[in-house]
């Protein structure tokens, strides 16, 4: 919609997982299906708003009207966002990796024989949400995403603070019909003025109730 609401702005959006390579085999990753992202970049394109969607592995089609491009590992996901600003406003609801293996092995990962486990050295990942609150071109709303299972609402308050963002949207995962790989959720959109709860509902919905905060925001 060239005349929407949105009109004129650049939206950036990232979303789905990402998987973190051990061997050429296997991979650490997490269950994000990636439908909350891919839902809220097709209506930031319904309204108007040149949309640049930097996805994770998913098995989802591009929305129409949507600048798609595709991440595999935590690593590339934050190069993938940097290089996309400037924009005015940043979503990050990709579920990304906060820990990526020390040493990704070139051959496959056997048993050995004596040994019955296996120890993995994991590293830290980069902050891509937090690295987009502090860059030099920095967008005008900064909205994260937050998974928790428990203490919802405080624990995205101090996402909030400590990343310095405009907008945290929490949803509570590890439950039926909700978050990862649901059609539903509900979100808890907390910011410095308070808290939001949307939903529950379809996670389309969710995307135009949340789009509906942000273009408030903008104007």
């Amino acid at each position: 919609m060239s005349g929407g609401p949105l009109a004129g702005r650049r939206v950036l959006v990232s979303a789905g997982p990402t998987y973190e390579d051990l061997d050429p085999v296997r991979f650490l990753g997490n269950r994000s299906s990636g439908k909350m992202g891919f839902a809220i970049a097709a209506e930031a394109a319904r309204r108007g708003a040149h949309t640049v969607l930097v996805a994770g592995p998913v098995a989802l089609a591009t929305p129409a009207g949507v600048d798609r491009r595709d991440v595999r590992s935590a690593a590339q996901m934050h190069a993938a966002v940097l290089q996309a600003l400037p924009a005015d406003v940043y979503i990050g609801a990709a579920a990304v990796a906060d820990f990526t293996p020390a040493r990704v092995a070139t051959g496959k990962i056997k048993k050995q024989p004596g040994h019955d486990g296996l120890v993995l050295e994991l590293v830290r990942t980069a902050d891509i949400l937090a690295g987009v609150a502090a860059h030099a071109q920095r967008p005008r709303l900064v909205v994260g995403f937050a998974a928790e299972t428990d203490r919802l609402e405080a624990s995205a308050r101090d996402k909030l603070r400590r990343k310095r963002v405009d907008m945290i949207a929490a949803n509570r995962v590890g439950v039926a019909g909700s978050g990862f790989e649901a059609d539903d959720n509900t979100l808890h959109v907390v910011d410095a003025a308070g808290v939001q709860v949307l939903g529950p509902a379809p996670k389309t919905e969710l995307a135009r109730a949340l789009l509906d905060l942000v273009a408030a925001r903008l104007h």
